[in-house]
């Protein structure tokens, strides 16, 4: 059974003319000779399966006798060949297969009719664009930075210089479209004559007639390459930000201009910071003493250490701003956000006897009241208990055995 075009082309059946093109390119080059040394015959299989697909999908007349009636729609006595058209068809007396060449069938003998699929497959066309995914650091983001990628991409064959052709042999216009890649088709129908065009059978659409096919590129004029490029990351990008880089995408058809590249942000995660907008976001944990007494302590911005004065009584979860030290604006680096500082206090899990005492005291000099405190609760009166309490379990073992 014959594949559904749609499938072929790996689109859906409400794919717009724009996307059935940038598919049936992008099959065009996976199925390049270049790329399949290893199974040529394949390939070229699934190329032509590619351009039979992409020549009706394209032609907007054809794709809507497809869309009704299948591949039917392109068979002798199939869809609407069979009863359409005022009665004419293989049960009628008439025969439509004959038209339109090539492909044949019930559609072409519509664009006959009604002039279908009249863009110029030889005009320029931009080449295709290219994506490339890079990661980068937190800081690198917030501070920009130039790095180098690497894309692989077609460009001019070296060997033929784009002609296609074996260094030498000759290359001229093909004699039969004129270098336009499609011939044009008379029909004697029962309305008179008719004229349809079609792609060019001499050069298969290439408007070019070579007498040896270039050994490195087998005529399409180009090959796969490696590029390297560096690209400039400017300061204040986010995750997910996209760069275009102008001219580096797919060389353009037919004169057109190359395709862009375009380059995908993802920004690795920072142990250290968050990022909202253009704050920072970090914390900082302090002891028990510093926050009852106030001191000045050392923090790590994306610039690097700075002092930070904490202010005395300041409670966990406080946060604090230091100005300037977020990132860069995307459109004016010399304008940057914040970094807000939360402050953590830290509660000691072991204190000395001294430590407790000193707590007890404090407590007291409080008026609080200190009658729940365990007093005798320090760091041997702990060792004690712990020593004394595997003891306890020994025993019990032991007791337990000889019951």
């Amino acid at each position: 059974m014959a594949k559904d075009y749609y499938d072929v082309l790996g689109v859906n059946k409400n794919a717009s003319q724009d996307e059935i093109k940038k598919a049936f390119r992008k099959k065009a080059r996976q199925y390049h000779p270049d790329v399949n040394r290893d199974n040529p015959k394949e390939a070229e299989a699934k190329f032509k399966e590619a351009n039979e697909a992409y020549e009706v999908l394209s032609n907007e007349t054809k794709r809507a006798q497809y869309d009704q009636y299948g591949h039917d729609a392109f068979t002798q006595g199939g869809g609407a060949g069979a009863g359409g058209f005022g009665g004419y068809g293989s049960q009628g007396g008439f025969d439509f297969s004959g038209f339109g060449g090539q492909g044949g069938g019930f559609g072409d003998i519509f664009d006959m009719f009604f002039g279908g699929g009249g863009s110029n497959p030889r005009g320029p066309q931009k080449g295709d664009d290219l994506r490339k995914d890079v990661e980068i650091s937190f800081k690198d983001a917030a501070f920009g930075k130039t790095i180098k990628v690497t894309i692989n991409r077609h460009d001019e064959c070296d060997h033929c210089h784009g002609t296609g052709g074996e260094p030498g042999s000759k290359v001229e216009t093909c004699p039969r479209c004129h270098g336009s890649g499609q011939e044009t088709v008379v029909q004697n129908t029962p309305f008179g004559q008719m004229r349809s065009a079609r792609t060019c059978s001499a050069c298969h659409g290439s408007g070019k007639k070579i007498e040896k096919e270039c050994r490195k590129c087998h005529g399409s004029g180009q090959t796969v390459i490696n590029r390297e490029l560096e690209v400039k990351i400017p300061a204040g990008v986010d995750n997910g930000s996209r760069l275009r880089v102008s001219n580096e995408g797919e060389p353009g058809v037919n004169g057109g201009p190359k395709g862009d590249l375009y380059v995908y942000i993802y920004v690795r995660p920072s142990n250290e910071f968050e990022r909202q907008g253009n704050e920072v976001i970090s914390k900082v944990d302090i002891t028990f003493a510093q926050a009852a007494l106030g001191t000045t302590i050392m923090v790590n911005t994306i610039d690097g250490k700075v002092d930070l004065k904490i202010p005395a009584g300041i409670q966990s979860g406080t946060i604090l701003r230091i100005k300037g030290k977020g990132i860069p604006y995307l459109r004016n680096p010399k304008q940057r956000g914040d970094q807000h500082v939360r402050i953590n206090v830290v509660t000691p899990k072991k204190l000395t006897d001294k430590q407790r005492e000193l707590l007890i005291e404090f407590a007291k000099e409080g008026k609080e009241d200190t009658s729940k405190f365990d007093e005798k609760k320090g760091f041997l009166k702990d060792l004690g208990d712990k020593v004394k309490e595997a003891l306890q379990f020994k025993v019990f073992d032991k007791l337990s055995l000889n019951s």
